[in-house]
């Protein structure tokens, strides 16, 4: 793609960054194919080639956002499946942040859209802020249909039936290993999960330690920037991502670390994404040293020497969460492990779309996320499991509001597996789960 940037704005590193990833595009429309939006909307300027445009034009002109823009950009998931199909290798991820970045500083959005985005903003990040606005959604669910907008009903829908007690696992400690340490690695404990699900962290450290790794929960690690990122809040992801850059850090330089694990894909790709986030600032070599090691739960799951586990005769139909398959191109491993531990694997029809959570984009833009959500289970239902595994909490969350299935992280699985606990979302189902052989 030609582009017309002047020599004074290439000197911007933003734009410079842009400009590349635009020069790369070729005009095929092979995204198309695969992007969510446009099967759902059939619209072209709601596909990534037509964002593309859109932004190319308001990036070269320094145009003012208009209505129009905005609303294709904020229509766009994030889902990167643009990405993974793109021949010449557009970074769309990159371009897509810039373009809200732009957005957020020139560009004066309604007064509910801004006090929506601040309230999500300011609670989703913090743990104990959003346990209690989800204590209160859940008193307020019965009355959700008195809500004049969609987006304050499905805050109030988002709430679940059950909010977890706090963990005290989450809390900064050090956990040792079961036998002979092996590795010594810092788990990011998130911060939605946190307040969403504390199995997941919990089962995380007692796989990781029964495999031989100390698992450190590093103090002043937290929220890893990914929520206000996505909505162009460069200011605020940047104070989690440098806050978490620093605690690691100090961890690296004191006893060390083999590995940062992540058990929250959207969260993972964002950690990796640290090195260009910060390049051009002082903790430029920081981040690249966190980006560097930084680790899906899968990978370096599939470096231990995970038991093998006989015929467990359940049938688990694997939900791979974007953030995962086209942000990290990890794909094979959680079924890998899955089918190493003993369970009968299973994937749904167009594995590689959207389940519509994506962050904040269920609370957004409600419609659109619910169709997607409706297809999503649709076709893992159509496989018959008896489980549904993921590896990010949104998409649990996103895909057990409208199935009876359960739905857990692929960790609990292979903690119960490998001689933990049931995990507790199978027990007291309307189906109940048989026990392991």
């Amino acid at each position: 793609m030609q582009t017309t940037f002047t020599d004074e704005q290439l000197q911007d590193p933003a734009i410079q960054r842009s400009n590349e990833i635009l020069r790369n595009c070729v005009h095929c429309g092979f995204c198309t194919a695969t992007c969510p939006t446009y099967q759902v909307l059939g619209d072209e300027l709601d596909s990534p080639r037509g964002r593309i445009y859109l932004i190319k034009d308001m990036l070269e002109n320094e145009r003012v956002p208009d209505e129009k823009t905005v609303k294709h950009i904020d229509r766009c998931l994030s889902c990167l499946a643009c990405m993974t199909t793109c021949p010449s290798g557009v970074h769309y991820m990159h371009l897509v942040d810039h373009a809200r970045e732009y957005i957020e500083a020139n560009y004066k959005r309604p007064l509910t859209d801004r006090v929506l985005r601040w309230v999500l903003a300011q609670i989703l990040p913090y743990p104990m802020r959003f346990r209690w606005a989800l204590i209160g959604a859940r008193l307020g669910r019965p009355f959700r249909f008195l809500m004049p907008d969609a987006r304050l009903r499905a805050m109030l829908e988002m709430a679940p039936k059950h909010i977890p007690s706090v963990s005290r696992n989450d809390d900064p400690q050090s956990f040792a290993p079961g036998g002979e340490r092996k590795m010594r690695v810092a788990l990011m404990t998130g911060c939605a999960q946190k307040a969403l699900n504390t199995d997941i962290n919990d089962a995380t450290i007692r796989l990781l330690t029964r495999l031989g790794c100390e698992v450190v929960i590093v103090e002043g690690a937290g929220c890893c920037g990914a929520l206000t990122h996505h909505m162009g809040k460069v200011q605020d992801s940047h104070m989690a991502a440098s806050a978490n850059i620093r605690a690691w850090k100090r961890e690296m330089d004191g006893d060390g670390l083999d590995a940062i694990v992540i058990n929250t894909s959207g969260c993972g790709t964002t950690v990796k994404d640290y090195g260009h986030m910060f390049r051009n600032g002082p903790l430029a070599e920081d981040a690249a040293r966190v980006s560097a090691i930084a680790m899906d739960v899968s990978e370096l799951l599939i470096q231990l020497d995970l038991p093998a586990g006989e015929n467990q005769n359940l049938t688990v139909a694997y939900h791979a969460a974007c953030s995962l398959q086209h942000g990290q191109k990890i794909k094979s491993y959680p079924k890998d492990l899955l089918k190493h531990a003993g369970f009968k694997v299973v994937e749904p029809a167009d594995s590689h779309l959207c389940c519509g959570s994506a962050g904040t984009y269920n609370l957004m833009q409600p419609d659109i996320s619910g169709q997607l959500k409706q297809r999503k289970v649709r076709t893992l239902e159509a496989k018959k499991p008896d489980i549904i595994a993921a590896g990010n909490i949104g998409c649990m969350m996103q895909i057990g509001s409208g199935t009876q299935l359960p739905i857990v992280h692929t960790v609990e699985l292979l903690d119960w597996a490998t001689g933990g606990p049931k995990p507790p979302a199978l027990q007291g189902t309307g189906n109940p789960v048989p026990a392991l052989r």
